[in-house]
């Protein structure tokens, strides 16, 4: 049984240690403030985040610049409003292509190891140079975009202020942008609060806490969601991959893409859940457009596959194959996921556009 924290309001102050003691070689170097209960960050060691690299990735970030029409940024797929995720199915792409997956959100981005619904970046840095290479998305090469760059009159002082040189390369492009990612951080959601121990949660909002991180046991009476067991933690996700019963037959077959195992298909990465309020359509491919249609998914509409997670065989009913949560039980679930909606996050002017 995964159990829920009944108490998860005893760790609150702030963590801002920083996981290198290499000193940067210019700029003033970041000092990240976070949340103790989160956990601790992960941070690479070559690449120590500046307040100039942050102010040139956050400039990069929305810079059209980087695509081969002018006319898309990472911006454009990753709207602050929705907690940098696309209100869309599926983002346009140069020349109005679009893309095959929902755009994830970019929230807390310092607790992750992998990367895109398939898992196939291991860093910021390598997820931030590849949608624009590729053709369905920004279509230009690092070569274009560097030239690009290097021509244009505001970026050579600001390359030269992030890390000693007027002259652009694709790795320092990619560093900056994931030094400015790595700073948006969503910890101000009235979960939060509750956290910190600020605030109490509503009856509904409590009972739909419990029953998020709880693992029901048919056996013994226990009831829950089995949330958690995907969705864990108090970043409200842990990374993990699981093919979620969303398809018998796989027109993307997720992970198995990059793998080539046959265990991996119809795998993909389960998102934080924060900011969910925020976020939709939901799941990979965007067919969900209400949080109701994804708990119905999860209470009675899972497809069998040969890789379906093992996780999805529970039930708070005996013999049943699905979930049997109760309507009540799936509106108090539905409140506690709207605790975690950061209105905070999706405002902060650090955040928008320079």
């Amino acid at each position: 049984m995964i159990k829920y924290l009944l108490f998860p309001f005893l760790l609150f102050s702030c963590n801002t240690q920083v996981k290198d003691n290499l000193a940067p070689e210019i700029g003033k170097k970041y000092t990240y403030n976070t949340p103790s209960y989160f956990g601790d960050y992960l941070l690479p060691t070559n690449n120590i985040a500046t307040e100039e690299g942050i102010e040139l990735g956050r400039k990069l970030f929305y810079e059209p610049l980087l695509s081969a029409d002018n006319s898309i940024s990472c911006a454009s797929c990753h709207i602050q409003s929705a907690a940098f995720s696309d209100p869309g199915k599926f983002s346009d792409g140069v020349n109005g292509k679009l893309g095959t997956r929902n755009s994830m959100s970019l929230a807390n981005l310092l607790w992750q190891k992998k990367f895109f619904w398939d898992g196939r970046a291991s860093s910021l840095e390598q997820q931030a140079l590849m949608p624009i290479q590729h053709p369905d998305e920004m279509n230009q090469t690092l070569a274009q975009t560097v030239s690009k760059l290097q021509s244009s009159v505001v970026y050579s002082s600001l390359f030269k202020n992030a890390f000693g040189s007027e002259v652009i390369t694709a790795e320092n492009i990619a560093k900056a942008i994931a030094q400015f990612e790595r700073t948006l951080i969503s910890s101000n959601s009235k979960f939060d609060q509750f956290l910190r121990g600020e605030i109490q949660l509503s009856a509904s909002e409590e009972r739909g806490r419990q029953l998020f991180f709880t693992h029901p046991i048919a056996e013994s009476g226990l009831r829950g969601g089995n949330c958690g067991d995907c969705h864990g933690g108090n970043l409200v996700g842990n990374g993990s991959f699981h093919n979620n019963g969303l398809d018998s037959i796989f027109s993307d077959l997720g992970v198995e893409n990059q793998s080539k195992s046959i265990y991996d298909r119809g795998v993909f990465k389960a998102p934080s859940l924060r900011n969910i309020g925020f976020t939709a359509p939901y799941m990979h491919d965007g067919r969900f457009t209400t949080l109701e249609e994804v708990l119905n998914h999860y209470n009675g509409h899972l497809k069998q596959s040969q890789t379906l997670d093992p996780l999805m065989f529970v039930s708070n009913e005996l013999g049943a194959k699905t979930l049997k949560l109760t309507e009540n039980e799936k509106k108090d679930i539905i409140q506690f996921l709207n605790t975690l909606n950061d209105t905070i996050f999706v405002t902060n002017p650090k955040f928008s556009k320079p």
